[in-house]
């Protein structure tokens, strides 16, 4: 059975079941409480099929992450524009943001992985040793035997202390790893909020690329990857492409690719996107879809 058949049957369930509802960017159909779950044993990368993933994106957003970086500006040294919208002065005044940097996304993901609860200032700001390295304190349970088989190794990007200062809540808020049979790492993910078209895709494949990440630094091996929606949606822009999608499914679809992470540092913030390999990724073509910011 080809594990992709999971998101394929969510778009159905959502388009066929779902409810609509008006929601503060535009229509959507959404169910809430959904789970699918992602074998990632022999380094096998679930990159959907159906379509083609950005994945060099989705891998170079994921390094920014890890790097504790909130400066869109770094992203777009690297030709990524996903959170050009969100960082728009336009969009934060919404919120009544007004940083200096236009580029300045405030404390949301890389900081709270990194530096949990710091004081903000702002993106440019060096906050080594500040707040609580959420990453690294997983990485050091992993790489202990003695205590690598945690029930505590929770990465939040959940902050209720500092949600007023965000560009954009945290969507994929809550992280949890689990190591079985002395080796194996897994992965659970708790998402609050997914836009099933566009941003389920790079989350599936985001969090995969970090559980064997901290396999390979941690000297462990990918297992399973488990992803849980709280409100899953689709907007009402996407409905005829999904459909789309869903009957492309119905004739074609390929296995998953593979992953290879060619180096292995001491630090986690040594891994750089030329570090890492996709092998055998067969697709059929993009699906334009835009972004509802």
């Amino acid at each position: 059975m080809f594990e992709e058949t999971q998101y394929l049957g969510l778009i159905g369930e959502i388009l066929n079941d779902g409810i609509t509802t008006a929601s503060r960017n535009g229509e959507t159909k959404a169910i809430f409480g959904h789970m699918s779950k992602y074998n990632l044993k022999n380094n096998v990368l679930p990159l959907l099929t159906t379509k083609k993933v950005a994945w060099k994106t989705c891998l170079k957003e994921l390094l920014w992450f890890i790097s504790g970086s909130t400066d869109n500006g770094e992203l777009q040294k690297v030709n990524v524009k996903i959170w050009n919208a969100n960082a728009s002065r336009e969009f934060k005044s919404i919120s009544g943001l007004d940083y200096p940097d236009e580029n300045d996304l405030g404390p949301v993901y890389g900081h709270q992985w990194r530096h949990f609860n710091a004081e903000y200032s702002d993106c440019h700001t060096d906050y080594s040793g500040k707040g609580v390295d959420q990453l690294q304190y997983i990485i050091d349970k992993l790489k202990d035997p003695n205590e690598r088989t945690s029930r505590r190794l929770i990465l939040s990007a959940w902050n209720p202390c500092q949600l007023p200062e965000m560009a954009l809540p945290p969507c994929h808020a809550f992280v949890q790893f689990n190591v079985v049979n002395d080796d194996e790492l897994e992965c659970c993910l708790y998402q609050r909020s997914g836009d099933v078209g566009l941003g389920v895709p790079f989350n599936i494949a985001s969090y995969s690329f970090l559980t064997h990440l901290l396999a390979h630094h941690c000297g462990l091996k990918a297992k399973k990857f488990v992803h849980v929606i709280g409100n899953a949606h689709i907007y009402k822009e996407h409905y005829d492409a999904l459909a789309r999608q869903v009957t492309r499914g119905a004739c074609e679809m390929h296995v998953f690719p593979t992953l290879k992470i060619k180096n292995k540092y001491d630090n986690i913030d040594d891994y750089k996107f030329e570090d890492f390999e996709v092998e055998n990724y067969t697709h059929l073509e993009p699906i334009k879809m835009d972004m509802i910011a």
